[in-house]
């Protein structure tokens, strides 16, 4: 499970998603990429099950990048807890996810393998998603 080995801070406040994603909006390692299309919250266990997904689909075949990660704790409180008494304990981590913002990345496999693999991750989460090609360069720089 992913989490910061770390935090300097105390207790992080729940924040807003709005807007779409200004970074991590491209696919910058792969040759596929799976884009979100809905803002959310995605736990450090739905980002695993999409990378084993994956993983498992493609057989050790191609390369696999993660590209979010869970920096915010969410806290949640004991059940049976009166109101007051402070903040709760962190429960769980969640990356917060934006419009436009690559989750996942492959390369090294074929696209129609690729597509199947990322729809597998993609059921994982509990938002919508699209497949993504990378858009290739002109390699000679326009000249003829």
């Amino acid at each position: 499970m992913l989490m910061p080995k770390r935090v300097k801070r105390r207790k992080q406040q729940r924040g807003r998603m709005t807007g779409k994603a200004t970074k991590g909006n491209i696919i910058a390692y792969g040759e596929y990429g799976l884009v979100a299309t809905e803002p959310s919250w995605i736990t450090s266990n739905q980002i695993e099950a999409a990378r084993v997904a994956m993983t498992r689909y493609i057989k050790r075949g191609g390369q696999v990048w993660v590209d979010i990660f869970p920096h915010k704790p969410v806290t949640k409180k004991p059940a049976e807890t009166r109101m007051g008494s402070g903040k709760g304990s962190p429960e769980y981590w969640v990356a917060v996810v934006k419009p436009g913002r690559v989750l996942f990345e492959m390369a090294g496999v074929p696209e129609a393998t690729a597509r199947e693999a990322l729809r597998l991750a993609a059921n994982k989460l509990p938002i919508k998603c699209k497949f993504m090609k990378k858009e290739n360069e002109v390699e000679n720089g326009g000249e003829e």
